[in-house]
């Protein structure tokens, strides 16, 4: 017994390594929750945009859009996006500007460290969990380092714009909201429109100060000293404009009026980064991440409100979107990766994305692709119903490989038997042998091994009965030496024997069947019931939501379609398998019945023969 059961021991073992093996990811694996996961690289070398001096820890946009992110693998307010860095155990802080799985369009904030020059920084961006849920991970004030004092993204319709540093530095009053800014929605600004920061101690400039400011300003006809931003207190202010094309920054201190030189006006429409650094002795402007002019004065001290905008002739009439006030000066590099990598073309080279990934397990295609979103999008219901179908799949599948293997062993001991019998067919004497097994092998014609393989034929165990009813009927002979006979009566009741037999052979043949006639007819009806109730589902919860979003219907739908599909993947193989093995069957029993008949009409023509 051991040695018949190790083989398939060794078996079993060396298949469980073999899945444990494949079910191993050839990669690591942040979290097995997630299914799908893409590489990001920020390329800084001299093949993606080339930055020389180091940037360290900096907040950056990650654009999805159609063409880099699939959306509808995703949690539809993506609440399951989740960054983690390259090594693949640290998750990043982040916050999202906006996620929008209808227009396909989304703004991810990723605090990502330690960004050196000349090199390529990669990390992960993990989504595909439909259990997921917001964290502390999603976090917009960690997003941004301590030196950052005020970030406004301009997301606030009618309200006033709240700060995504940390520091509270909430607008005073609203603004008009831009549709279509920079990055999402941004800011307008007219002679009416002017939008106040109130005075706070992490916005107070002192004498000399240092700072960073930066925006993305929509220049759109020249204007006459438009004021963007400005700061004014006793006398002393700080103005960022542009005049008529030519962007500025003017002092008002103690020591005189300041404002930097004149340098190439910005002759197009659209999107430009502007960004001012001041150190306590130089004012530096950036225009799209280059030195734009430089002056020599300092900060004077400001405690007061701020403003965006002007009043009257010097108010900035455009766009401005993404402000940004740090406590410190910024590199260069730093606001030339800003402004790149915020920017539309520049982007495209610095930030590069993977293809998607899933983990590479047997089950792996379950989680991805069309298959992952139907199965993420199965109700209650139609687990049920799929279940059910799966049971009935298994029930169905076991019947028709059991039957087709009991049916080769019926048709190998058949063919065996019938075999033999031509070889007695003609002289039946060796039926009425005092031995019944020797009449039963023939009279020694098949050895063990040949019993053994017609013992499964059911023209075989036929035959026992007709042995049986011959001995019985012949055991009144005394041996007196007179041939022995069967009377026209005594066949009758025997050929009578033989079809009970036949009869019960034929039922033996056809057991479990009607279990492949219950998944052909029951598998596709079971599988509508659970389309209809999804599609019911899906409509109701359309209809409570108030609201027609496609990218919410369509999932519910093929995840209801899918039982019909899983009942017709039960149905279709049991209606083959039911085919064949019903064919297989009659074939058997028209060789009962042949047999039935020949064995009959032997038995009567040497029976009766000698006794005539």
């Amino acid at each position: 017994m051991k040695r018949a059961n190790s083989p398939f021991r060794n078996f079993f073992l060396l298949g469980l390594a073999a899945a444990t093996l494949a079910a191993s990811p050839a990669q690591a694996w942040w979290n097995s929750d997630w299914s799908l996961r893409k590489k990001i690289t920020i390329d800084t070398t001299p093949t993606g945009v080339a930055i020389t001096e180091p940037i360290g820890t900096a907040p950056v946009l990650v654009r999805l859009h159609d063409g880099n992110f699939p959306f509808t693998a995703a949690k539809s307010d993506g609440s399951d996006l989740r960054f983690v860095a390259d090594d693949d155990k640290t998750p990043l802080t982040f916050h999202i500007e906006k996620f929008d799985s209808l227009l396909n369009e989304a703004f991810v904030w990723v605090k990502v460290p330690d960004l050196k020059p000349g090199a390529q920084t990669t990390f992960w961006l993990y989504y595909g969990n439909g259990d997921a849920t917001a964290t502390r991970i999603d976090d917009i004030k960690g997003t941004y380092d301590a030196d950052t004092v005020l970030v406004y993204h301009f997301t606030e319709r009618g309200q006033p714009a709240n700060d995504a540093s940390g520091h509270s530095n909430n607008a005073r009053n609203a603004g008009a909201t831009a549709d279509g800014a920079m990055i999402g929605l941004g800011l307008r600004l007219d002679e009416k429109n002017v939008v106040t920061v109130p005075a706070s101690p992490s916005l107070t400039w002192a004498d000399g100060a240092s700072f960073t400011w930066s925006a993305w300003v929509k220049f759109g006809a020249p204007q006459a000293n438009a004021v963007i931003f400005s700061r004014l207190e006793a006398g002393r202010s700080l103005e960022i404009g542009v005049d008529r094309g030519t962007p500025f920054v003017e002092v008002v201190a103690d020591s005189g009026k300041f404002r930097s030189p004149a340098g190439a006006p910005v002759t197009t429409t659209g999107w430009k980064h502007l960004a001012l650094t001041a150190n306590g002795t130089k004012l530096t402007l950036f225009l799209d991440g280059n030195l734009y002019a430089t002056m020599n004065a300092a900060v004077p001290a400001l405690n007061g409100p701020s403003n965006f905008g002007g009043d009257g002739a010097s108010a900035f009439v455009g766009e401005i979107d993404e402000l940004e006030i740090s406590s410190i000066v910024r590199s260069p590099d730093f606001i030339k990766f800003a402004a790149l990598e915020q920017g539309g073309d520049g982007a495209a080279k610095l930030l590069v994305f993977g293809e998607d990934e899933h983990p590479k397990d047997w089950f792996s295609f379950l989680k991805t692709g069309y298959v992952g979103v139907i199965i993420g999008s199965l109700t209650f219901d139609g687990w049920v119903v799929i279940g059910i179908l799966a049971v009935m799949s298994l029930i169905s599948w076991f019947v028709m490989i059991g039957k087709g293997r009991f049916l080769g062993r019926v048709g190998r001991g058949n063919e065996l038997f019938l075999k033999e019998w031509r070889h007695v067919a003609n002289d039946l004497s060796v039926l009425d042998q005092e031995d019944s097994e020797q009449a039963k092998s023939f009279g020694g014609r098949v050895d063990s091994k040949g019993l053994r393989v017609m013992r499964d034929s059911p023209i075989f165990r036929i035959y026992h009965i007709g042995v049986e009813e011959i001995q019985h009927r012949l055991a009144a002979d005394k041996g007196d030496g007179t041939k022995k006979a069967l009377s026209a009566r005594s066949i009758q009741a025997i050929r009578a024997s033989l079809d009970g037999g036949l009869v019960r052979e034929m039922h033996r043949l056809n057991r479990s069947m009607v279990l492949l006639t219950i998944a052909i007819s029951g598998g596709p009806f079971l599988g509508l019931l659970g389309t209809v109730v999804g599609v019911m589902i899906t409509f109701a919860s359309v209809a409570q939501a108030g609201e027609v979003n496609v990218n919410a219907i369509a999932p519910g739908i093929a995840a209801a379609l899918a039982a019909t599909v899983a009942g017709l993947a039960v149905a279709i193989p049991a209606l083959f398998g039911y085919n064949y093995l019903l064919t297989r069957i009659k074939a058997e029993g028209s060789d009962m019945h042949v047999f039935v008949d020949e064995f009959v009409t032997k038995l009567a023509e040497f029976y009766r023969g000698r006794a005539d």
